[in-house]
């Protein structure tokens, strides 16, 4: 029950975007307005810094999983140029979940992950793409999974900034969303009886 309750917890935030994207409600701490962000360098909040991901398995489900609490991850901002942002963010791939423990364990051998090996999966911005009209932008980077390194843009959107009350710091947070092959990155295993195309959705919080 708990493993279903996830899924379906984590299938609506995929499949719904109103949630992420519409404007935060007024007296909330973050608020989606770019005059709130300020210049620097601003370290990941692993607690509020996730990846989704779905795949279809064998034509019957829609299976979700997730991957969190990054292990390092930085962002270096400046209001005037966001052209020129970078980002750059570590995952250890032992903390992806799918709410089924006999299949995370699957996932860390050498026939997948092969977690042993290549215990983490990093993103490195190259560019970025601003929107002039919305908070919107695509950043193109370099996504290294079990070893391999591949080319990937997100699509993201800016969600808010301002002072988290909590930890007293200014914080900026994004959601973006991508695709990718996994077989690009040595993943193949049983494709295409599951799916693979992995579809990503990421939440990220960043903070100084």
């Amino acid at each position: 029950m708990r493993a279903s309750l996830l899924a379906l917890a984590v299938a609506a935030t995929l499949t719904t975007g109103a949630a992420i994207h519409a404007q935060n409600a007024p007296g909330l701490p973050g608020r989606q307005d770019t005059r709130l962000v300020t210049g620097g360098s601003y370290a990941v909040d692993p607690n509020h810094t996730q990846v989704l991901f779905a795949f279809n398995h064998m034509g019957f489900t829609r299976n979700i999983g997730i991957i969190a609490a990054p292990s390092s991850g930085t962002l270096t901002l400046d209001p005037k140029a966001p052209e020129k942002a970078k980002v750059d963010i570590t995952f250890p791939v032992a903390n992806i979940r799918s709410g089924v423990s006999a299949f995370d364990q699957h996932l860390m051998t050498p026939e997948f992950f092969d977690a042993a090996k290549f215990p983490t999966a990093t993103f490195t911005s190259t560019s970025v793409k601003v929107d002039a009209d919305d908070p919107e932008a695509e950043i193109t980077g370099n996504l290294t999974i079990r070893g391999v390194t591949k080319e990937v843009t997100l699509d993201a959107d800016f969600t808010g900034a301002g002072v988290n009350p909590m930890s007293k710091k200014e914080t900026v947070g994004f959601s973006a969303e991508a695709v990718i092959k996994r077989s690009d990155f040595g993943l193949g295993a049983y494709a295409p009886t599951i799916g693979d195309t992995i579809e990503l959705k990421i939440v990220a919080a960043f903070e100084k």
